[in-house]
């Protein structure tokens, strides 16, 4: 079903740049994807993300720079790249007049795959998936997190060597996420590589070997998510609830404290010796706080701001 890892990177993309309407989307953009391992596209709305994919696809071509796919350029070569890629779309668009298998047929279709290759492939999905005893339902009598899993299930009719997941599991609930979880893990082991983008960064965090937090069409930082997490942010993060100013003013100058931020009613403690900030916060009343690891998020937000996007 799945096929073996290479040791070459299956995308490689140098100094890339796109523009729309002459405003620049991409700018000198480098990276290059590992096969067999799941890369991380983190940014916030904006960033680039989705353009980048666009790109990768040989569905939007850079306006300079290299980018290569499976060693073919892009996007001279789309349609071959296309033929070995699967792509699972941040909302589900799957037939509503076909049944879940009926679905699978007919996007194997697209790819001319031999019928009995097709009925084959659809016989492992099914079970892969957990969507056996739904074979015969249409989309409308399905959940959110059953439509989530045949849209997968839809993307690995071809076999792709590359697989695509905008936001796979946006709306779904935590049991559902954690299943859809432990199939990407699986796909990962057996070999095949995913390039997700996601908001979740638990979700980047759990599933990515390497990621990059990108905005306005720069990469920021790549790395694995704890070598991203180590490089900037402390090792503690104590979020206290209605401070007073005064309180914060000497949070800020204990040497434990490494960087205050505050944001609303709640001040951002960043520290290595979390102990001594918690005892100060003890003396200092009754002040209501959450002591936790720091984690990427903490990352996403000190590197792209915490000012909303539209």
């Amino acid at each position: 079903m799945m096929s073996p890892m290479s040791a070459d990177p299956i995308i490689t993309a140098k100094n890339i740049f796109k523009s729309y309407s002459g405003r620049p989307v991409i700018s000198g953009m480098d990276f290059d994807v590992s096969a067999g391992r799941c890369f991380g596209f983190l940014g916030p709305n904006g960033a680039g993300k989705t353009t980048t994919l666009r790109m990768i696809l040989g569905l939007s071509p850079p306006d300079r720079g290299e980018l290569s796919v499976f060693g073919m350029s892009v996007p001279d070569q789309g349609a071959r790249i296309r033929a070995r890629i699967g792509v699972v779309p941040q909302n589900d668009n799957l037939d509503p007049d076909f049944t879940v298998i009926e679905n699978l047929r007919i996007y194997g279709t697209y790819f001319r795959l031999d019928k009995a290759d097709v009925n084959r492939r659809i016989d492992e999905l099914l079970n892969f998936m957990d969507l056996a005893d739904r074979a015969d339902d249409r989309p409308s009598a399905l959940s959110g997190g059953l439509k989530r899993r045949l849209t997968i299930a839809r993307a690995l009719i071809n076999n792709p060597d590359l697989i695509i997941l905008d936001e796979p599991t946006t709306g779904l609930d935590p049991q559902v996420r954690h299943a859809i979880w432990a199939r990407l893990r699986d796909l990962r082991k057996a070999g095949k590589t995913l390039l997700l983008t996601t908001h979740y960064m638990e979700e980047a965090e759990r599933l990515c070997d390497e990621l990059v937090i990108m905005d306005h069409g720069k990469i920021l930082d790549r790395g694995a998510p704890g070598q991203v997490t180590g490089r900037h942010v402390d090792t503690d993060v104590i979020e206290i609830r209605d401070i007073a100013a005064a309180t914060a003013d000497q949070l800020s100058t204990l040497a434990s404290v490494h960087r205050v931020e505050q944001h609303g009613d709640t001040t951002f403690t960043y520290t290595a010796e979390p102990a001594s900030v918690i005892r100060f916060l003890q003396h200092n009343g009754a002040l209501h706080y959450v002591h936790r690891k720091a984690n990427l998020e903490d990352v996403f937000l000190k590197l792209t701001g915490r000012d909303l996007r539209e």
